[in-house]
């Protein structure tokens, strides 16, 4: 028996402080690799966390309830040699791995036996949590090329995080059954694997250097914390002398990142294919990036005159000072909504242009289809009867239902209409979207939301419901307010925002006349909206709202 191994938890993707829902070990009980040893809940997904060592529970450092996040420590291992380098270099018969067929053999074959024998092994995509129809965005390798047990053999994307997917075995390729663009689920066929103990030794030593970088990648994921948190990046230290030198990649050769790093590369706005990597055959670590962020903020500073890149950071204060104060964290989906919102603002020219629809006779028409349908349990809001007149706005000014091409250079105008409706819940602001919402009537249109709107306050959405919106309309209506500005939800190019109605008086040429006034606040992307257009826009859906038979027009 070895010395005990700790287990921390890996990198999961986008997502910090996920609750512990399930424990599947004891301490004393035996483990397997891939075994799962944890369950962990976001506000997304479920998902397992499998060991990487195989032996016995030592010691176990969480509990159900728990939050962690990548690179908390779980519990300790003490290997009893069936580990995750035991697996490296076993056949797949030995291991236990996602593979369709196994070797034939025996733990006692001779080493004439295992410098000989081989089998070709089918590789499944292994279990990836709830995701499904995920994208492929990379393949690292090719028919022919060697694979070592553990080497990330393509990369996929969800909506939410990218994570690499390891070959089970070590061996030739011999098969590739996928490609880059492809949509892939649990199970799903990816390549075959020539896999034999030929390659041992060379598997057992090219595990140490991967065991090398991979102790490079944690000393930068804490640097990327510490970046994260305010520190300078001048702070971060430079790779030590006894890193290889930078590896240039041939032409057309995708960069080689792991998932954390992309992430870390996108959220600096860094792009991967312009680094060179200093870890393993070209592996692109954090460090690399943090590098050549670098290089480009002193190239922009001093074109510009050594003038601050982006706006100075906001003083800290010390509150405590002033009086007893209280700290809360802030949830997972209003820190999600906070950074969407933040760059929203600072990337989008937004202007808002406001108005009021006089519903007098659409409310009244409204209440008596609210009280007949209430006996079926459906209830019948203003919000239905205005989804339903942007409809036919967004039909008659389709502008307003497209997007800005990446290079800012074209629309994407769309010819379908997907509707999002801000739901206030009591984790946050949430937006389900309506999909396909040109082909329901009203009262169709208030069952949905009724629906979407419960499932929302009961956290009960699923990615899916969250995606393709082409418009959003935002209602305070139900809490009050006259007017204000709703930050537009990308990539869509304008928002709708509805106030609480209110009955004015109006003078008119046979006395005063009692009307009711919706307040109306039409944010739109400046690049891609006018101020004339926006009017339009608007008046169009205040005549609409007006003379609701417009709407069956």
């Amino acid at each position: 028996m070895s010395q005990p191994q700790k287990v921390l938890l890996p990198d999961i993707g986008d997502f910090t402080d996920v609750e512990i829902i399930e424990i599947h070990v004891s301490v004393g009980s035996a483990v397997s690799v891939e075994d799962p040893i944890l369950t962990l809940e976001s506000d997304k997904a479920t998902m397992d966390v499998p060991s990487p060592v195989a032996g016995k529970i030592t010691e176990i450092a969480i509990k159900i309830g728990d939050k962690i996040s990548q690179g908390d420590y779980l519990l300790s291992v003490e290997e009893d040699g069936q580990s995750a380098d035991r697996v490296d270099s076993a056949t797949p018969a030995e291991a236990e791995t996602p593979v369709a067929a196994s070797a034939e053999g025996s733990a006692g074959a001779t080493d004439d036996m295992q410098s000989t024998a081989t089998s070709e092994q089918k590789v499944l995509l292994p279990d990836i949590g709830d995701f499904t129809d995920v994208e492929i965005i990379e393949i690292h390798v090719k028919v022919g090329d060697d694979v070592v047990a553990e080497d990330p053999v393509l990369t996929l994307e969800s909506d939410k995080a990218t994570m690499d997917v390891p070959s089970p075995v070590s061996g030739k390729i011999t098969e590739l059954a996928v490609k880059i663009g492809d949509k892939i689920s649990e199970g799903d066929y990816l390549l075959s694997v020539e896999s034999g103990v030929q390659g041992v030794k060379e598997s057992t030593t090219q595990q140490a250097d991967t065991k090398f970088t991979d102790d490079r990648i944690a000393v930068d994921d804490d640097s990327a914390d510490k970046l994260e948190t305010g520190i300078k990046v001048d702070d971060v230290p430079k790779p030590p002398p006894s890193l290889p030198p930078p590896v240039e990649r041939s032409k057309g050769m995708a960069p080689h990142a792991s998932p954390s790093v992309r992430r870390f590369a996108r959220e600096l706005g860094a792009d991967l294919s312009q680094i060179r990597g200093t870890g393993v055959k070209g592996r692109i670590v954090r460090d690399d990036v943090v590098q050549h962020v670098k290089g480009v903020l002193q190239d922009k500073s001093s074109v510009q005159g050594g003038a601050p890149f982006g706006p100075p950071p906001i003083p800290e204060v010390d509150f405590s000072k002033f009086g007893e104060i209280e700290t809360v964290k802030l949830n997972k989906i209003k820190k999600l909504t906070g950074d969407r919102l933040h760059r929203s603002w600072l990337d989008i020219p937004h202007v808002t242009h406001h108005d009021e629809a006089d519903i007098t006779e659409l409310e009244i028409f409204r209440k008596n289809i609210d009280a007949e349908q209430r006996v079926s349990g459906t209830r019948v809001t203003i919000l239905a009867f205005i989804c339903k007149a942007i409809i036919n706005a967004l039909q008659v000014h389709p502008t307003f239902n497209c997007s800005l091409s990446p290079d800012a250079q074209s629309l994407i105008l769309k010819k379908y209409i997907n509707i999002g409706v801000a739901v206030d819940t009591p984790n946050g602001l949430v937006v389900p979207v309506i999909k396909n919402i040109q082909n329901l009537g009203v009262l169709d249109i208030a069952k949905t939301l009724q629906k979407l709107g419960a499932a929302a306050r009961e956290g009960k959405l699923t990615p899916a419901d969250y995606q393709g919106g082409c418009f959003t309309i935002s209602s305070l209506g139900g809490i009050g307010g006259r007017f204000f500005t709703p930050i537009i939800n990308p990539p869509e190019v304008a928002i709708l925002g509805v106030s609480r109605h209110k009955i004015q008086p109006f003078q008119s040429d046979d006395g005063i006349a009692w009307k009711t006034m919706l307040p109306l606040s039409l944010s739109y992307d400046h690049r891609v909206i006018d101020g004339a257009e926006a009017a339009r826009f608007t008046k169009f859906v205040c005549e609409l709202l007006y003379d609701s038979r417009r709407i069956l027009l």
